[in-house]
């Protein structure tokens, strides 16, 4: 890169937080103009990778060695697998999610996130290189405390909320997850709010900030680590951008929305806002809100007629199963239809998600 040419919007970006890739392609990751901090993904990008024709051996192998085993198994060992195929192309952790239609079993979510564990171990891959996702529902960051408590690292996803943000602290996750864009707008473009200068206008931003400032005052008063945030579901390279100036740990981003950054030259005078260089820790120490952005965290343009309270840290969203948690969503119908789109999109159907993988290991087993 020439001084004339000045830096990508991308290589800006990786300045100001930790890009990660949310795909599980090992020839584009091993491509990419700058090399990813983590590895994310869901069911809808392992049954991708479990239905491409080079991994056809992988699964097949893997289905004969434990098909008497059940095809979670198979899958869980072949989703391994297709993160080890990874490691090197990144710095960090990949990440695998534990299955949504368990969502709201504490022990199933438990179970599979220690398969998991177990699996990587196997692969060689340790503790500091990978993290589970669990859905932020109350009875799953009931097992994510469990895991916590084992020393299993965990990611809170689907978080569309103040109070799921809480219930991830206080179940120990190492990372969280928003959705800036709701599932259905990925598909649905109507259902996209492209606004010029997300960080001040995207009507989810007011709730980001909020997580974000919560944590700054927990770790404050409490002195323990808080879950950093990974945002996620971005739609346009601007809303990434936004991400950085609003103060994200990292993000996860597609590969359609990495290639936009990474062919726009960035020129400041162009930006709405600009993000600081990240600084060694999250919450400790760090600059104060940009001057533009302090007052979003007093709005939230999601809700009507919001009357200004935000969620207690004082409440115990996991008490009583997650009780707490699953009343707060409840009353919140952005969290309540956003988390159960996310939910439905993963858990999939004969083509995608989780009900499409079940059926691609069945086969290979039957195969076996």
């Amino acid at each position: 890169m020439s001084a004339m040419e000045g830096p990508t919007w991308l290589e800006k970006l990786e300045e100001q937080l930790d890009v990660d890739v949310d795909w599980m392609e090992p020839e584009y990751i091993k491509n990419m103009p700058i090399k990813p901090h983590a590895m994310t993904s869901n069911q809808l990008w392992v049954n991708t990778e479990l239905y491409r024709a080079s991994n056809a051996e992988l699964v097949q192998q893997t289905a004969k060695e434990l098909k008497d085993r059940g095809w979670l198994a198979v899958y869980t060992r072949a989703a391994v697998l297709l993160c080890q195929k990874n490691i090197d192309n990144i710095r960090g952790r990949v990440l695998l999610q534990t299955l949504p239609s368990k969502a709201y079993d504490t022990q199933a979510t438990v179970d599979h996130a220690r398969l998991y564990d177990k699996e990587f171990a196997q692969a060689g891959i340790g503790r500091d290189r990978y993290c589970i996702k669990i859905p932020a529902t109350g009875p799953a960051l009931n097992a994510a405390r469990i895991l916590s408590q084992e020393g299993i690292p965990t990611l809170g996803t689907a978080v569309f909320g103040l109070p799921q943000a809480i219930a991830c602290s206080q179940a120990g996750c190492l990372y969280i997850s928003p959705y800036y864009n709701e599932n259905r707008a990925h598909n649905d473009l109507t259902l996209w709010p492209d606004v010029q200068d997300p960080a001040r206008e995207h009507p989810n931003s007011p709730r980001i900030m909020q997580m974000l400032e919560t944590y700054k005052r927990l770790h404050k008063e409490t002195g323990k680590e808080q879950p950093r945030m990974k945002l996620a579901s971005f739609l346009s390279a601007k809303e990434a951008m936004a991400a950085g100036e609003m103060g994200c740990d990292s993000a996860t981003i597609s590969h359609t929305v990495l290639d936009q950054l990474a062919k726009l030259k960035y020129n400041a005078s162009e930006q709405p806002g600009e993000g600081v260089p990240k600084p060694e820790h999250p919450y400790k120490n760090t600059g104060p809100t940009p001057a533009r952005l302090v007052e979003l965290s007093k709005t939230d343009p999601l809700t009507a007629n919001w009357d200004g309270q935000w969620a207690s840290t004082e409440i115990n969203y996991l008490a009583n199963g997650g009780a707490e948690l699953q009343k707060a969503i409840e009353n919140d119908p952005i969290a309540t239809n956003r988390l159960a789109d996310a939910l439905k999109l993963f858990i999939g159907d004969d083509l995608n998600g989780e009900t499409s993988s079940r059926k691609r290991c069945e086969e290979a087993m039957a195969q076996g």
